[in-house]
């Protein structure tokens, strides 16, 4: 991303990670990463985005802050390309309860059809009991579960597999 938007917009989404991780949010990291893992991450997925490997959503609120944002990204393997995990998915904590996460997960399940995924799967943290009722209401159903897989610091959680079939 580049030019004073991109920057503008990096900076804000950069600051919903810190607070969403800050605030013990399962998005994958233990504690907020600096700018430039941020950067590094975010640059991969853009990267992926441009070559057609994954969708990004990025949610608004007023002012020009960030709400949410989500992707989805194709399986590397040739053998399970026709299929996408949705790798994350966050919404700001001032934004929470407002749907915001919900028309992210509806508007990244949406892009996966369209571009002719067949199943798109997801893992939540198994403490995470929001996230999972919400994915469960959007269609999304349980396929697995590994007992005590997550570790943050010295405790262990269930990693839930979930996955919703896009194509017949």
């Amino acid at each position: 991303m580049t030019g004073p938007l991109a920057e503008r917009i990096a900076g804000n989404l950069y600051s919903v990670v810190v607070a969403v991780v800050s605030g013990g949010g399962a998005i994958g990291w233990v504690k907020p990463p600096s700018r430039a893992e941020f950067d590094e991450w975010l640059d991969d997925v853009v990267a992926a985005a441009r070559s057609g490997d994954a969708v990004a959503v990025l949610a608004g609120a007023a002012g020009g802050a960030v709400a949410g944002f989500g992707y989805w990204r194709r399986y590397e393997r040739p053998t399970l390309r026709v299929n996408a995990d949705l790798e994350k998915v966050f919404v700001a904590p001032a934004d929470r309860g407002t749907g915001v996460g919900g028309r992210l997960v509806s508007l990244l399940t949406e892009s996966a059809r369209q571009s002719g995924i067949e199943t798109l799967t997801l893992d939540v943290r198994g403490d995470n009991a929001g996230a999972i009722r919400l994915y469960e209401r959007l269609g999304f159903t349980e396929y697995g579960r590994r007992r005590g897989f997550v570790a943050v610091g010295p405790f262990r959680y269930d990693q839930v597999l979930l996955a919703q079939r896009l194509q017949t």
